[in-house]
């Protein structure tokens, strides 16, 4: 048996539908982990990935939009697929504002249920792979020592290595020392390279 392609969280209050849901979820492929109110979703272990949520509008506790803030509020990055016998407009734009995959109304059909959940999947891998090169990056800076952060934010500001000097009051012979060593330590051959890891984690260029 081939192992699941991702977890699929789903807080639905009813009880049948919640059901009915798990076993169609399951039947194509997916790990399923079912809750019935939002507070029980949030007492789960933490979130495994790569995930999504299918997430009711209206539930007995927390309702979904608010359920959703509060996920993004605590950091916690799930793509999240709305379902709703009673959605408007304006929920279904807020939702989406605040980064729902998608609203679907019910009843909805399976193809776009699991068209919505493949969505989902897709976008949390991305943001997984997303946090993992941004951690590596910032061990990268973090092995820098700070006049080594001081020199590379006056380099992605595009200023050449005596214009450092001068800023810093120090010699463009070690200016150019410090250039060599932030090049070797975040593992770039040029200052554009430089330039795009500094914006992945905001890092901002001197002024």
């Amino acid at each position: 048996m081939s192992a699941p392609k991702g977890v699929v969280y789903i807080v639905e209050d009813d009880p049948s539908f919640r059901k009915s849901m798990e076993r169609l979820i399951r039947a194509s492929g997916y790990e399923v982990v079912a809750c019935k109110s939002a507070n029980s979703f949030l007492a789960q272990a933490p979130i495994q990935h790569p995930g999504c949520l299918l997430l009711d509008v209206q539930l007995p506790d927390i309702d979904g939009l608010r359920l959703q803030r509060e996920l993004i509020e605590k950091g916690i990055r799930l793509p999240i697929v709305f379902m709703t016998g009673h959605g408007t407009i304006p929920m279904s734009v807020q939702a989406m504002k605040d980064g729902a995959v998608d609203f679907l109304p019910k009843p909805f059909k399976t193809k776009d249920l699991l068209s919505a959940i493949v969505k989902g999947l897709e976008r949390d891998t991305h943001n997984v792979q997303e946090e993992f090169r941004k951690d590596q990056i910032n061990a990268l800076m973090d092995s820098l020592t700070p006049r080594e952060k001081e020199v590379l934010r006056w380099i992605i500001a595009g200023n050449l290595n005596k214009q450092i000097a001068y800023e810093l009051g120090i010699s463009e012979r070690t200016v150019k020392a410090h250039r060599s060593q932030i090049m070797q330590k975040t593992k770039v051959s040029s200052v554009a390279e430089l330039v795009r890891l500094a914006e992945k984690v905001n890092i901002s260029p001197a002024d």
